[in-house]
């Protein structure tokens, strides 16, 4: 099927275009002023009063951590390790494929109704590890029809084999433009020697996605254990292939950041969950200093991406006790990252509203009250949209996904199937607690 969006209002945070229309299949066929058009049966949709824009990315999120909604546990945590232990480990030790596939499920439906389409996900599960990452793709890239790179997080917790076993085998069995893998691994701190040695014996080049220095916890036990900081220690062994994302990197050195420019790296940034857990705030300025490329991602914490943007901009205000040192010429910067990211690993092209480009695209109303133009179409969005950003129609891969904020019938019946699983998660988490 065909589809054109007429009358539109085009900004992709690179162009801004008035009275245009898009024709489009899985791809952008073709972009063009209103007194071009030809209509040829299309299913088209008026854009009057809205805005065109491409659909969005997460670059860094914890599927799973979707059924810890409302659920109570003992919590008396007081630093970061606390945290870990009474909740983050004491659920996802209990997660089962069933689970992972109705986390899934809920996920996708809700970072879609948000304009996300491509999801970067960070996985545990203690119950079953293999097949785990194929389970998330079912649901997310399948059922729901997003975009999504997977890893799971491996960690002395498991059985460490079945985690390496189980990033190799889908890293290589996935090789599409629908899903990717990478090698999860969760942090220094649940890594030892012996786990780091047999990972370096079989990663060969495949990026890692790994939380380093979320908490100064992190750094210390490295230091500790092995004399080293964090960064450090993953290039002792080889780990820092290009393109590897380092998650929150929140109290690393002027020499970890030398080792992370010159291994091509990314960095994946999560402040709304580094306030959360009251660890700190990235150093926003010192990775734009040393030209690393920072993306955007939410920990988890939301479904949202937008408001992620929105709490990055006002933390950095904050912590460099100015409202001039960052701006949106950085959030520009680090949306465009976080597309060239995906695009370099996934051989997609997202992004644009160009056409050979995808068709992963949203629409969502919007009347500006001031003057819109290209020089300040992203203050519109970022002051006038990105705190409550519910695109009516969102597209993934050439498919309508969202449909006047709707999502499929067969999709919310299994949204609502969720809660089972979810309360049998619970009812496992609380026996642990008898």
């Amino acid at each position: 099927m065909k589809y054109a969006f007429i009358n539109a209002k085009i900004y992709d945070f690179n162009k801004f275009s008035e009275n245009q229309y898009v024709i489009f299949d899985d791809r952008i066929l073709e972009v063009g002023h209103m007194n071009d058009f030809k209509d040829d049966n299309y299913e088209i949709t008026d854009c009057k009063d809205h805005l065109v824009l491409p659909s969005l990315v997460c670059g860094h999120a914890h599927i799973y951590s979707t059924f810890a909604r409302g659920m109570s546990v003992p919590f008396s945590a007081t630093n970061f390790q606390e945290i870990l232990d009474q909740l983050w480990w004491k659920m996802d030790r209990n997660l089962d494929n069933k689970m992972n596939y109705y986390s899934g499920i809920v996920s996708a439906t809700d970072y879609m109704k948000n304009g996300v389409t491509t999801i970067i996900d960070h996985h545990a599960s203690g119950v079953e590890i293999t097949d785990s990452l194929n389970t998330l793709k079912k649901a997310v890239t399948r059922d729901a029809g997003l975009r999504g790179m997977f890893c799971f997080e491996t960690s002395d917790r498991f059985n460490v084999e079945e985690c390496i076993e189980e990033n190799i085998s889908f890293i290589e069995d996935n090789d599409s433009k629908s899903a990717r893998g990478l090698f999860g691994l969760h942090a220094s701190l649940s890594l030892s020697e012996e786990t780091l040695t047999k990972i370096s014996k079989v990663i060969k080049n495949y990026p890692i996605h790994i939380h380093v220095a979320e908490s100064m916890m992190d750094q210390e036990d490295c230091l500790e254990k092995y004399n080293e900081r964090v960064i450090e220690r993953l290039d002792r062994h080889g780990l820092l292939n290009e393109d590897s994302i380092i998650t929150h990197a929140l109290f690393v050195s002027d020499k970890e950041l030398d080792i992370i420019k010159e291994r091509k790296c990314v960095v994946a940034l999560n402040v709304s969950s580094n306030m959360n857990n009251s660890i700190g705030l990235p150093d926003y300025k010192r990775f734009k200093e040393w030209g690393i490329p920072v993306i955007i991602g939410n920990d988890g914490i939301s479904s949202s991406i937008t408001t992620e943007l929105l709490t990055l901009l006002y933390t950095m205000h904050m912590k460099d006790e100015s409202p001039l040192k960052f701006g949106l010429g950085d959030i520009h910067e680090i949306i465009n990252n976080t597309y060239d990211y995906v695009n370099r690993i996934m051989g997609t092209k997202l992004g644009r509203v160009e056409v050979g480009y995808n068709s992963d695209l949203l629409t969502i109303p919007y009347v500006a009250p001031t003057t819109l133009n290209e020089g300040n179409a992203l203050g519109h969005l970022f002051f006038g949209l990105f705190n409550s950003f519910k695109p009516n129609n969102v597209f993934a891969k050439g498919v309508k996904v969202v449909d006047n904020y709707q999502v499929g019938d067969e999709l919310s019946k299994k949204y609502k199937e969720a809660k089972k699983y979810a309360d049998r998660l619970w009812e496992n988490i609380q026996k642990e607690d008898e």
